[in-house]
């Protein structure tokens, strides 16, 4: 029997490579995801305990700490460095200040000084050195390749007055991450001397030291708390590291579980073709199976015969899927390098292998394919074999008929995913309504699924009726022949469609909404908004914005942080009140913002009802009572909308200007003369910067088709397996066709009329997984949407029908490609060699 085996490997080697390689592409995107995370989780560790190597002892504020605000004392540095056992000790401090840019505009940037303890640096340095004078500075690799700076540039910072300061970029260095590393700004080192002209006011955050040798730790911590006293936070290199750790938490295992996401959904695909691919080739089969019973083979041996290749498949399958995974590992990382991602731009690629993932792939690979061929090997148990030696047409009852069982099964799924969806729907917290909702939609996925073989033959009607030509209606009568296959084929391409146009669904809907709120919330023309947050945009500039020619109104935004006893968080916005209804006109729900007076508050409804306030009602804040007057439904704003005025008085010390500024155009003027003569005035100053409301939009689109663009990638590996499918399922119906296809030749089909006929059923196939796939996916999207929004935020249903029709075509394109190998086999083969099959 294991000749025998051996003997149907050979002959049927080309029948199994497609599916092999759809098995392949599965494995490799679980077994890359499974290094991919250990890399991540590898860099994760390495960044982080950056911080902490070569510390011995690490003084923080404690909850008790006296004076938390302004940090550590300046004085503890000398303290700690006159303690016995300490060999060094350096502050940790840090100032916001603005880098001028060469076009003269600023930037945001966190300066950092240089500790003078080379064992404290937690920097790499990448090129030249690290700064010693007071006007030399080195910037990080990402600010280098931001700002366009090197090595030998010059740069400036603007100190709070605005005053700028030059310096010499000495060295370029990586920093581990942190809290610091990770805000977004452009980071800056300079030696200590050179911080003080900059940012005058020391700040300390953390004072790190390193013992002298044969100093344990333990015994550092000891003596450094003895010299500074109680009520700050003294802890050991060891408890830094891991206390540094903990701030990523799981952040390298929660991106490995949603890319494992992904990588299921290849491997139900892959697992679907690699089920229709054994169904047919048992289908196929039959009169050989048939055979090897009628000479003595027994039931198991036919059983265990189909499985044998089934696990040689899986076996072939993982060992090409584990090296492709390595391949999947090396593109990801640098995919999620080049978008900021754990490690940097500079972050090196790793490929740890661990034999956790060696055993997941072929674990994966070869149960998948053994269980995706049980059931067609069971079936093949089941012929008679006198029965099976007889001539059966592929449209057998077993065939055409959908058991009452299926479909019993399907009504039961359904019911149980529609319950869960209407769950989902009435959560109403947006993150439980969300998984709940998606989890519901997948078990209505399912059941979908198993009524396919009911489904696909209308819908291939439906596209039957547009088709004109004879190769045309023999392929539509091809594509409908065999419900069950069909189905299975266009099951594998429904699942990634559905997938990929449920997320394009949910995201167009996002970004309309987003849209609409930007244009109804702001109806200003422009806004000008400060680039660097250190250097607000001052009272005089507001002033003199409001004299530029064309400007009808002005209107700064301030944020107040506010302290109330019935309140979680009281920070609000304030406006001037000639704004607040013209400019800024959040949705109502009760009351009015028109003639909002200092002293009332329009507050966010959800924040109202659960402090127990109503339109009347005065909540204390920061020792000011305010009367509420409005409930808006907009969280944009904090707690509230108040008058400017209010704002400032929540203020402990006077702002020293605005983030934001709006802009509202006297009616009629040329927008492209305003534009200009703002432009000419905002160059005055350093940090204002110019804002539109098509700007933002743009911005936020831009962030939105980032996203998009990832779970596009994500999903494509299972449409690729999914049109694998469809080339599979075509090659072996050639194979099994082939006196069919002769017949028809005989009759009269061209050459070029049978390759069309193939490309047509093949277009048909996929436009039927892909179409389905559409419409489930749009469906599940609004459920989503239902589910995400609620009486605070709600979201406006939209689908994008520019990216669904290119989804469409690029699914015929890729049939047309599917179909080009079986098209080009079938049309070669011989007319009277055809006929003579048996």
């Amino acid at each position: 029997m294991l000749k025998t085996i051996l003997a149907g490997l050979r002959a049927r080697t080309a029948r199994l490579v497609l599916s092999s390689i759809a098995i392949a592409l599965g494995v490799a995107f679980v077994t890359g995801t499974l290094v991919l995370g250990d890399a991540v989780g590898e860099q994760t560790r390495d960044n982080f305990a950056r911080s902490a190597r070569n510390v011995d002892a690490a003084v923080h504020m404690g909850e008790n700490s006296p004076n938390r605000e302004n940090g550590i004392p300046a004085d503890f540095l000398q303290k700690i460095r006159n303690t016995p056992g300490v060999e060094g000790a350096d502050s940790r401090e840090f100032g916001s200040a603005a880098l001028l840019s060469g076009e003269g505009k600023a930037r945001g940037a966190m300066v950092q000084p240089l500790p003078t303890t080379e064992k404290l640096r937690d920097f790499n340095l990448k090129d030249g050195k690290f700064p010693v004078k007071a006007d030399e500075a080195a910037i990080d690799v990402k600010t280098a390749q931001v700002a366009k700076l090197k090595v030998g540039d010059k740069l400036k910072l603007l100190d709070e007055e605005n005053a700028e300061h030059a310096f010499t970029i000495v060295g370029t260095y990586q920093q581990g991450a942190s809290s610091i590393s990770m805000s977004g700004s452009d980071h800056v080192l300079v030696s200590q001397e050179g911080l003080r002209t900059v940012i005058p006011t020391q700040r300390i955050y953390e004072i790190v030291a390193v013992a002298k040798s044969g100093v344990s730790q333990q015994q550092l911590v000891s003596d450094i708390t003895k010299a500074i006293g109680s009520g700050y936070e003294v802890q050991t290199g060891e408890q830094l590291t891991q206390a540094t750790l903990e701030q990523v938490g799981d952040a390298a295992g929660e991106i490995k579980t949603f890319l494992l996401a992904f990588a299921a959904i290849s491997l139900v695909v892959a697992g679907m073709v690699i089920y229709n691919t054994f169904t047919i080739l048992v289908a196929q089969r039959t009169k050989e199976l048939a055979l090897l019973r009628c000479v003595g083979a027994n039931r198991s041996q036919v059983f265990r015969s189909v499985l044998a290749e089934a696990l040689f498949m899986g076996l072939t399958a993982s060992v090409l899927g584990l090296f492709g995974g390595i391949g999947v590992s090396a593109g990801l990382q640098a995919f999620i390098s080049t978008v900021g991602g754990p490690g940097g731009e500079d972050a090196p690629i790793r490929l740890p292998i661990s034999w956790v993932t060696i055993a997941a792939g072929f674990g994966v690979g070869v149960v998948v394919t053994v269980l995706s061929a049980v059931l067609p090997a069971r079936r093949a148990t089941k012929v008679a074999p006198v029965a099976a030696l007889r001539s059966q047409p592929d449209s057998s009852d077993d065939v055409a008929r959908t058991g009452k069982v299926r479909i019993i099964v399907a009504a039961l799924i359904a019911l149980a995913g529609g319950a869960a969806v209407y769950f989902g729907l009435q959560q109403e917290k947006e993150e439980p309504a969300m998984f709940i909702t998606g989890g519901a939609t997948m078990v209505l996925l399912l059941a979908v699924l198993l009524l396919g073989p009911l489904y696909v033959p209308l819908v291939n009607r439906l596209f039957g009726k547009a088709l004109r030509g004879v190769p045309a209606k023999l392929a539509s009568a091809n594509a409908g022949r065999n419900p069950k296959r069909t189905a299975a084929t266009t099951a594998a391409l429904m699942i990634g469609v559905t997938i990929v146009a449920m997320v394009t669904v949910v995201a167009g809907s996002g970004r309309a909404t987003m849209n609409e709120q930007v244009d109804k919330r702001f109806p200003a023309d422009y806004a000008v908004k400060s680039n660097v947050y250190s250097q607000p945009l001052s009272q005089k500039f507001t002033d003199d914005l409001a004299n530029v020619r064309n400007v009808e109104m002005v209107a700064p935004e301030l944020r107040a942080y506010g302290e109330s006893p019935k309140l979680q968080y009281a920070d609000v916005t304030g406006y001037p009140v000639n704004a607040i209804g013209s400019l800024v006109r959040p949705e109502t729900t009760s009351g009015t913002l028109t003639g909002l007076k200092d002293g009332e508050i329009a507050m966010r409804e959800k924040e109202a009802k659960e402090a127990g306030l109503g339109i009347g009602s005065t909540v204390p804040i920061s020792g000011k009572d305010f009367k509420v007057v409005a409930l808006i439904k907009d969280n944009s704003y904090g707690t509230g909308l108040v008058t400017l005025a209010s704002a400032q008085s929540l203020l402990k010390e006077p702002a020293k200007g605005y983030q934001n500024v709006l802009i509202k155009l006297t009616p009629g003027t040329d927008i492209t003369v305003a534009r200009a003569d703002l432009e000419r005035f905002i160059a005055t100053s350093p940090v204002a910067v110019l804002d539109s409301a098509a700007e933002t939009k743009a911005e936020l689109n831009g962030q939105i088709d980032q996203i998009l663009m990832f779970i596009w990638a994500l999903v494509g590996l299972a449409l690729i397996i999914a049109l694998f499918g469809i080339a599979n399922t075509l090659t072996l119906s050639v194979l099994e066709r082939t006196r069919e296809s002769a017949l028809l030749r005989a009759l009269g089909l061209t050459r070029g009329q049978l390759r069309q006929m193939l490309v047509v059923e093949s277009i048909l196939m996929a436009l039927i997984g892909a179409v389905v796939g559409v419409l489930l996916g749009a469906g599940f999207g609004w459920l989503l949407v239902e589910a995400i929004s609620n009486s605070e935020f709600t979201i406006s249903f939209s689908i994008p029908f520019g990216q669904i029709g290119i989804m469409l075509g690029l699914a015929v394109v890729a049939a047309i490609i599917a179909a080009a190998l079986p098209a080009r086999r079938a049309a070669r083969n011989s007319v009277v060699a055809g006929m003579a099959e048996a």
